[in-house]
């Protein structure tokens, strides 16, 4: 599926609203425009401004969901060598913010990852920030990055917890997070 080509909604699709994060419903023929698909979400430029499209929704804007299921089930596969924690990293480089091109690890929003086993399951606890505090979408991006922690087979629970010290700042940007922003 191209971006910044406008379709018409096949059915009527929950959607997430940017920057509020508010739920709300797109009704079929709305005509979107997809102006980023990264990490397995969709944002699409609508009448009424942005809004955020959840993979398990894509057939609403005619992308296959079997497709999207194959890449899951890749995703999936990605602990089997052991390393966990690389796992999650990776899949944390598969969380967006909605209005950033940049995956929220390159953005330096990651600040830390414990993995520990209890009682014979492997827990995940992230801590990460946002770039600014007020962020509608900081509950949202939070959930995304949880739901993807837990696509790992060898992972039983994830919670993802926002912080806010310290304070995030550009400086916090990797070198390729920098290079896709123009920044270097």
């Amino acid at each position: 599926m191209q971006t910044h080509q406008e379709i018409e909604l096949l059915r009527e699709v929950e959607a997430i609203q940017i920057p509020s994060g508010d739920l709300v419903t797109l009704p079929i023929g709305t005509k979107v425009m997809i102006t980023q698909s990264l990490g397995g979400t969709y944002t699409v430029a609508t009448p009424n401004g942005l809004a955020r499209i959840k993979s398990e929704n894509v057939d609403a804007l005619g992308i296959d969901p079997e497709a999207e299921a194959e890449k899951k089930a890749a995703i999936k596969t990605a602990a089997a060598d052991g390393d966990i924690e690389g796992a999650v990293w990776e899949q944390l480089k598969m969380v967006f913010d909605p209005e950033i091109p940049v995956n929220i690890v390159d953005l330096g929003l990651v600040y830390d990852c414990q993995i520990a086993e209890e009682e014979g399951e492997t827990n995940v606890e992230i801590k990460m920030t946002l770039t600014a505090p007020g962020c509608g979408m900081g509950p949202t991006i939070a959930a995304d990055a949880q739901s993807k922690i837990l696509m790992i087979d060898e992972v039983a629970n994830a919670r993802v917890d926002l912080v806010w010290d310290p304070a995030w700042n550009q400086d916090m940007i990797s070198e390729e997070g920098k290079m896709k922003l123009g920044m270097i």
